[in-house]
C-alpha cells in the first residue's frame, strides 16, 4: 500500500507518476482527463491492447510511431487496412510488431465502424461513479470493476479484441470514465475539474 509521494518538485504523485519523466508529464497532463471522439477513443483502445503484457511506458515512448504507422487512428482508415498494410506494420520497428494486436486493431477499427451510436458513446455508457470517494492508497484502486467488466464484454460482443475486464479498466482510467487519481494527488483536481464533477 503506496500514498502519493512527493516528486522532485514537491508534488505529490500516484506513485507511478514519479517513476519517470515520460510517466510524469502522462500523468499530470493526460491520464484521468476525459477523452472523447470516436477517432481518439479508438487510439486509446488500440494502444491499451498493444500495451497488454507489456509496460505502459514501452507504447508510451513509441505512442508518435504508433500514430504515425495506424494513419492517426482514424477509424476508417485503419478498416481499410489491407495484407500489405499489415505486412508493413509486421516490419515497423517503432511499434510492437505482434501479429495478433495487429490484426486485432485493424478488427476493431472495422468493428468501430459498425456501432451504431459510435464507439465514444459506448465507453462513455460505462463511466464510473464521480462521487465514489478517491483512493487514499494504491491497494484502493481496482485492477478491474463489474463496469469495466460488462464494458468489456459488450466491446467483445460487438466484435472487439484484446479487450479484456483489466484492459477496459486501464483504459477507463486513462480516459477519465473513473478517476484514480489518489486523494493527496496533486492531479486529482485537475482531472476531476477537466471531467466536470
Amino acid at each position: 500500500m503506496t500514498a502519493a509521494v512527493p516528486g522532485t518538485d514537491g508534488l505529490l504523485r500516484c506513485p507511478w507518476g514519479n517513476s519517470a519523466d515520460d510517466y510524469r508529464v502522462y500523468h499530470d497532463t493526460e491520464w484521468g482527463r476525459p477523452v472523447r471522439g470516436d477517432d481518439a477513443l479508438f487510439e486509446r483502445v488500440s494502444l491499451e491492447a498493444f500495451q497488454s503484457g507489456l509496460s505502459w511506458i514501452t507504447i508510451l515512448r513509441r505512442r508518435e510511431n504508433f500514430r504515425s504507422a495506424f494513419a492517426g487512428f482514424v477509424i476508417e482508415k485503419v478498416a481499410a487496412f489491407t495484407d500489405a498494410d499489415r505486412e508493413r506494420l509486421l516490419a515497423d520497428p517503432g511499434i510492437i510488431r505482434n501479429r495478433a494486436k495487429i490484426d486485432a486493431a485493424v478488427a476493431n477499427a472495422r468493428a468501430a465502424l459498425e456501432l451504431p451510436d459510435g464507439l465514444s458513446e459506448l465507453i462513455w455508457s460505462y463511466a464510473g461513479d464521480p462521487a465514489r470517494p478517491a483512493p487514499v492508497t494504491t491497494a484502493d484502486v481496482p485492477a478491474v470493476t463489474p463496469r469495466s467488466t460488462a464494458l468489456a464484454k459488450e466491446l467483445k460482443r460487438r466484435g472487439f479484441r484484446f479487450v479484456g475486464p483489466t484492459t477496459a479498466y486501464a483504459l477507463m482510467q486513462a480516459c477519465g470514465l473513473v478517476n484514480d487519481h489518489l486523494a493527496d494527488c496533486c492531479a486529482r483536481e485537475s482531472a476531476r475539474n477537466a471531467a466536470g464533477t
